[in-house]
Parts: C-alpha cells; structure tokens; sequence
C-alpha cells in the first residue's frame, strides 16, 4: 500500500445510524495506516459523550478521538475533536470548545448558533491536514437525520468542506442492513453520493459466502463497491464512548463464579467516564454488571457510585430509587464502597453550590460515608495526573475532570499521592480511604485509576483477602506476545476482511 502526498489526504467514515461501529472502524483505519508508515491523526468535528479524555494541554476530548490517537502513536490533542457536547440533562448539554467549557446550551439553543462553532471545525481539521499525511474522519450518528441536515457541521457538511472520500458503515447484527445501506444512500444530496466511495458491512456473525448475493445488490443498486464484511469483535479490549454499550448490562460470563467478585456500578441516568471499569471487566475473576435498580440485586463484593454529569440531580436520584438506603445496606453487611468523582462527591457530608453551577439547590445531604464536603465552583478542573496509591506506593495515573473542590473534615487517610499535574511536579493529597478491618470504603478523583496492572491488581486482592479468597494468579504475557496489542489485533481483523487494494485506490484518487 503506497500513498504518495504532500499535504494530508482525508477518509470519513460515516454510518447509517449511532452505534454501528464508526468509531471502531476508524481506530482501525488509524492503526492500518499507521503500520503502513504514515502519519495518522484522528478526527471528529462534533462529538455528544459524556465519556472524555484530558488531553495534554489540560482539554477535553470525546474518548473515542483519545483512543483513536493512541492508536495512531499520537497524545490526544483537542484539534482531535474541537466541538464536545457533554448532556447535562435531557434538553441541556455542557459545550466544550477545543477542549475548553465554551457554555451551557439547549438543545434548542445549540441547533440554533451550531453554525458558529464551524470556524472552529474547520481550523482543527485544517491544522491536522498541514500536520499528517492522512487525516481520518468520523461522523456522528447517520448522515441524512433530515431534521439536522440544514446546520450540519459534522458529517457530510465536513465532508464536502474538503471532498473527502466516504466509507458508509452498516450494522448487520441489528438487521436491516440492507435497507440501511441501500435507504441512507438514497437519502443523501446527488453532491454527496459522490462522495460515497464504498460501503461496509459491520458486525456479522457466520459465513460470509451466505452475504454474497445481497452485496452484489446492493453493488448494483448504489453503483458502489463494497469495503468489506467485517465479523464481530468480541473483546476487544478498546474503550467504548457510547453510552448505547451500558444496555448489555455485564460483563462477558466467567467460569467458576463462586470464586469471582460481584462488582456492581449503579447505573445513574447522567453517569459519565464509565470506561474507567473496563479494565475491571476484563479482569478474569471479576464479574462486574450496571444496575439500575437496586431491589432487584443483592450486595455484591464491591459497589460503584461513578463519575457523573451532574453530581447533584444524581445524588437526588440515589435518594429517590432507595439507592442511599441499598448503597448503606450494603456496607453494613460488609461490601467495599468505591466513588470517583461525582461518585466520592456523593459519599461525603454535603455538597454546597453556591454559584449553582450544578442545580438550582445550594446545598444538599451527602450519602454521609466519608467525613468529606464538597463546594462547585464555576472553574473546571481538567488535567492529566501521576500518583501513588499511599498504601501499596504502587503507581497510578489518568486524569481528573471536575468541578469542584472536596476537603477532607477530619484528618482521614488520604488514598492517593499526587506526583504530578500536566506534566509538573506537585505534592498534593487526593481522594480518602476509610473504613475497619482493612480500607473498606474509597473515594478520589482520578479517571483511569485501573488502567495500570499493578494497582488493578492489588486493589482486587485486597477486597478478595476480606472475603477469605486468595490472591488471584493472572497469566504472564509470553515472550512471543500472546497477548497482542489491541490496536494491532484490532488492525489485522480489519484487515484480514476489508479490500485493501480498494481502500489504497480510496485515498489515491485524491487531487491535492
């Protein structure tokens, strides 16, 4: 595969609806590229997630343009992803501009001044094409939603911007991909069929031989040619941005499950950074599962109050469904009690919000488990972080993302040394450990605290050794590499079921 250029070249992936696996395809075009000795970088105009990543300038990103750049050997940059939509509720979203908290907007109120926040899109993408040999774009959702059509700024509007070639991507395993395929083509402008060079297929399970004659329809129908069948991926050890992937509710089955521990993440209706669990999921000894409500579970080993948009209409809620009585049930009968961020917030004394930044309430009860309160301000506080876990001094790192300052009341043992704040060295104390017969209940600030092994681990055995279980062995990597990068892995299944000569015709035919 050979590409020769002088300025960047551009492929989009766009989709026939949300969750059909945009995101997933284009890490992989990020990774393919990349092994095949380009410089890659990611890009998405418009992204609405409450999962985000903080960049190195101390911004904020949607985590699928973080992953998708680490997969391209990049540091997450906000020119990745300059328009962040972050829901405060149902009607009302945070809006985050190249990385910083630009305002808080209706929905009514976003469609209506959308337009203006494309000087931004355009200056991001046209600082990647100066940058990298070959930028490659998501869209967001499907491209021919007709009732947002007309303000675009983030799937064909982007496209025609710099006549980038288009890979449609359907899914195939909630069916109808047929029409899918077939129905959002029909539905987009003459101008931006042109636009569509090639189609894929996402999501099967079984032979493709059996997809043949509905391919070559479709070939036929649009007057496109097909990328690929790609199979479904399980595992792919990847995080996922779109809340759609909550619906599953647990994680993959596990033998011998009375040696396993239940870990339960309440399901809040604004919860957001859930991705700071997969690395738990994947863990063989774990089962871990999000519940809503909680008469329906019994207490399991470890229970997780997460990250959320909204600290304080969570906390409501909590009360509400009878979840502050579950959540003190249960530490009474002997669970471990985790939050993080919004989460430890919640277990404090009381939250004050003076500024109401967070809701129309100035003050509110906490959950009244760590001898913490909490005061919003109108700052948010994004930044990358080192640590050491004070017990184990075993290394921590990821990201905070909050508003709001917590102060410990009582002298209560710090769980986390701060070493370093984008790249500075600091000595600062974060997040509280509390609790008898060994730290039973947590809480901090830090994203991403089970990304690195060596603390997972030990903050697994530990709650394991309360409940008279033994250390659980995990397997070593070997070295011949039995566990593959993910990317790496994620880029040969892609490539091993998608037309490569095609897709390398796909980003020559561009006239620079």
């Amino acid at each position: 595969m050979t590409i020769m250029t002088r300025l960047a070249k551009t492929v989009m992936v766009q989709g026939t609806a949300s969750n059909v696996g945009k995101s997933v395809v284009a890490t992989a075009l990020c990774r393919i590229l990349k092994r095949n000795g380009f410089r890659v970088a990611p890009f998405k105009a418009q992204n609405m997630a409450n999962n985000s990543q903080v960049t190195e300038e101390g911004g904020a990103i949607g985590t699928a343009q973080a992953v998708q750049a680490e997969a391209c050997g990049l540091a997450a940059s906000p020119w990745m992803n300059p328009i962040l939509l972050k829901p405060n509720s149902d009607t009302t979203s945070q809006v985050i501009i190249l990385g910083k908290v630009a305002a808080t907007l209706t929905a009514r109120e976003y469609q209506r001044r959308k337009k203006d926040f494309f000087p931004y899109v355009d200056e991001a993408l046209n600082r990647l094409r100066q940058e990298f040999d070959v930028v490659v774009i998501e869209g967001a959702g499907s491209p021919v939603e007709i009732n947002l059509k007309h303000d675009d700024i983030v799937n064909m509007a982007v496209a025609k911007r710099v006549s980038s070639p288009v890979i449609l991507v359907g899914d195939i395993d909630r069916g109808g991909v047929f029409a899918q395929i077939v129905g959002t083509f029909e539905l987009l402008e003459p101008e931006e069929r042109n636009l569509v060079r090639a189609f894929l297929i996402n999501k099967f399970r079984g032979d493709k031989d059996i997809l043949k004659p509905g391919i070559e329809w479709i070939e036929k129908k649009i007057q496109r040619r097909s990328l690929g069948v790609l199979p479904m991926m399980a595992d792919l050890r990847i995080k996922e941005e779109d809340s759609v992937v909550l619906e599953d509710g647990k994680s993959p089955a596990v033998d011998n499950a009375s040696q396993k521990l239940l870990i339960h993440v309440i399901r809040l209706p604004r919860i957001s950074n859930f991705t700071d669990f997969e690395p738990l999921a994947r863990e063989r000894d774990v089962i871990l599962e999000y519940v809503r409500e909680p008469q329906r579970h019994r207490c399991p080993d470890l229970l997780i109050i997460p990250g959320t948009k909204s600290t304080m209409a969570d906390l409501a809620f909590l009360r509400e469904s009878g979840w502050d009585n579950h959540v003190k049930r249960c530490v009474r009968r002997g669970s471990a009690v985790l939050g993080i961020c919004g989460g430890y917030q919640m277990m404090g004394q009381s939250l004050h919000d003076p500024h109401h930044v967070e809701s129309a309430e100035s003050d509110m009860r906490g959950l009244e488990l760590l001898p913490v309160v909490t005061r919003f301000n109108r700052e948010k506080t994004t930044v990358q972080v080192k640590a050491v876990h004070l017990e184990s001094q075993l290394p921590v790192a990821g990201y905070e993302i909050h508003m709001g300052e917590t102060q410990n009341l009582n002298g209560a043992r710090p769980l986390f040394q701060i070493t370093e704040r984008q790249g500075k060295s600091v000595d600062a104390m974060d997040g509280l450990t509390s609790g008898t017969g060994g730290a039973r209940l947590w809480g901090t600030y830090i994203h991403g605290l089970f990304d690195l092994p060596g603390f997972r681990r030990h903050f697994l055995d530990q709650i394991r050794e309360h409940y008279g279980l033994n250390p659980f062995k995990t397997p070593e990597t070997s070295p011949s590499g039995f566990f593959e990068n993910p990317y790496d892995r994620l880029a040969r299944t892609v490539e091993d079921n998608i037309d490569m000569n095609l897709l390398s015709g796909i980003l020559e035919e561009q006239l620079l």
